[in-house]
């Protein structure tokens, strides 16, 4: 029984893997030309710049979700 458990956190490292390279993928698109431009004006939202809150919510989001994926513990 112990090789069925251990295919198992196999299994689950390697989602783990690959929800962090998505993860990864997804920040950097975040954090790239296209979308930052998107947010650089003189739009101010509570009186902080929409680039700046832009940047401490995705931020803050990448973190979060981070602290999700490496916090989930298998079952079993």
């Amino acid at each position: 029984m112990s090789g069925a458990g251990n295919r198992n956190q196999i299994g689950a490292g390697s989602r783990r893997s690959e929800r962090l390279v998505a993860l990864f993928v997804i920040a950097f698109l975040l954090f790239n030309y296209p979308l930052l431009s998107l947010f650089a004006g003189d739009t101010l939202v509570f009186g902080i710049p929409l680039l700046y809150l832009y940047l401490f919510v995705a931020w803050g989001i990448v973190i979060a979700l981070t602290g999700w994926i490496l916090g989930r513990r298998s079952r079993g």
